[in-house]
């Protein structure tokens, strides 16, 4: 129950006011708050000084009046389970709009030694929330002396942003070994759970697809793995303006995690330029 307090209560930093019974123009928000098992008085400790009680977050639409700021999001990540383990193959760019953030972007984010997850949506949600699902795994194999199953993590992350559905933007796979071999699993920020061979995720998931659907088989070797992983996030950022920068691609086996390369998008289009037939 305290594991799932402290999410609720750092997350109400960014949601519209739930505890406080009006709103400064005098408004009734009882009919709608959220009551948790902690009183105003105790909220507001946990807050610093100066911060000012968020009405409703930016872009929301929960009103008419204000500001309303849609950010589009783009990228491409791509996880796939094979007789070795599980590929994941990601870009590195990070958009805000139009704009290009980063072309930096860390988006395979370790968990535990043998579990990692992929980033898409907001950044800061995905961040935000992987870290919660990091400290339940590690507490749950301190409290149980066993590593956790990638189905066990995977369900955890279903259910604490299952009850903030519609209120942040999260697209990720889980992927990990465990005693019944690979796994991997998507989960997404309406609490959708899904367990499957082959996942992208991202506004270039659907070129990636297309590219490696027609090469994909169980028996590939790691080199194979990676090699298909890399052309087919290649082909995305070719077709997607909001995936880029670099590939970097990982493998997860029985011994853990592992970073096998990272390499400029460029680089790889120039290798695929007869397949891609431009002339750069």
């Amino acid at each position: 129950m305290a594991l799932f307090l402290e999410a609720g209560v750092s997350r109400s930093l960014a949601r519209p006011r739930m505890s406080l019974d009006h709103d400064e123009t005098g408004n009734d928000l009882s009919k709608k708050s959220i009551r948790y098992p902690f009183d105003d008085e105790d909220l507001q400790s946990m807050l610093p000084r100066d911060f000012g009680v968020v009405q409703r977050p930016i872009g929301s639409g929960g009103s008419d009046d204000g500001p309303r700021i849609n950010m589009n999001h783009g990228t491409t990540t791509l996880g796939f389970k094979f007789q070795h383990g599980v590929a994941l193959i990601v870009d590195s760019r990070a958009t805000a709009g139009g704009y290009i953030a980063t072309q930096e972007a860390q988006k395979v984010i370790p968990i535990t030694k043998h579990l990692v997850s992929t980033v898409a949506g907001g950044m800061a949600d995905c961040q935000y929330w992987l870290r919660i699902l990091e400290m339940n795994c590690n507490l749950y194999e301190i409290r149980n002396r066993r590593r956790i199953s990638v189905a066990a993590a995977s369900k955890i992350l279903c259910n604490l942003v299952y009850q903030y559905k519609n209120h942040i933007s999260l697209g990720t796979m889980i992927a990990g070994y465990d005693s019944k071999g690979p796994g991997l699993y998507y989960v997404d920020n309406d609490g959708t759970r899904l367990d499957g061979n082959l996942f992208s995720v991202g506004s270039g998931s659907v070129y990636a697809y297309g590219v490696v659907d027609s090469e994909y088989r169980w028996d590939l070797t790691v080199d194979e793995a990676i090699a298909l992983g890399q052309k087919a996030v290649t082909m995305a950022t070719y077709r997607d303006s909001a995936s880029g920068g670099n590939i970097n691609s990982y493998i997860v086996n029985k011994d853990g995690w592992k970073k096998i390369s990272t390499v400029d998008c460029f680089e790889l289009i120039q290798k695929y330029e007869t397949e891609l037939n431009r002339k750069f």
